[in-house]
C-alpha cells in the first residue's frame, strides 16, 4: 500500500518550544505527522510534514503556551539550583561555549606547533638585482 502524498509546512521558531511542538504536533495532526527544526531563508524555524493541513492559528497558540509555562518552568529550576543570584532574564543565561587560553598576545606569530611563523617567500634574486 502507498503512503499518502505528504505536505510540507514551515513555521517560525518564535515563541515555540523545541520540545513542546515535538510531543504535541502528532495529537493534533496523527501519528505519520513530523517536526524537524528547518532554516528557511537565513530564518530558524520547524519544517512540519504532515499528509493533511497544517496547524491552525488555534493549536499554534496552543503551542505556544505550553512553551512559555515549560520556559517558566525551566527558568524556576535554574533559580532553585542557585537562590542567592536570580537573574533579570532567565531564559537569556549565558552559556560558556569555549574559554580563552589566557596566552592570546604570546602566541601571536606562532604556528600550532609553537614555532615562529615564516614570513612569505621572496625572491632573492629579484630583490638583489633591484639594489644594485
Amino acid at each position: 500500500m502507498a503512503s499518502p502524498p505528504m505536505n510540507k509546512y514551515w513555521i517560525p521558531h518564535l515563541d515555540i518550544h523545541k520540545k513542546v511542538i515535538t510531543q504535541e504536533l502528532q495529537y493534533y495532526l496523527g501519528p505519520d505527522a513530523t517536526v524537524r527544526p528547518y532554516t528557511r531563508e537565513g530564518e530558524d524555524g520547524f519544517l512540519i510534514t504532515t499528509p493533511g493541513a497544517c496547524l491552525t492559528d488555534e493549536q499554534i497558540d496552543d503551542i505556544c503556551l505550553k512553551s512559555k509555562e515549560m520556559w517558566e518552568k525551566q527558568a524556576a529550576a535554574r533559580s532553585q539550583s542557585n537562590p542567592e543570584k536570580p537573574l533579570k532574564r532567565p531564559l537569556h543565561q549565558p552559556v560558556l561555549i569555549s574559554k580563552g587560553s589566557g596566552e592570546g598576545s604570546k602566541r601571536r606569530g606562532k604556528d600550532r606547533r609553537g614555532h615562529i611563523s615564516r614570513r612569505p617567500y621572496d625572491d632573492k634574486k629579484g630583490s638583489e638585482s633591484s639594489r644594485k
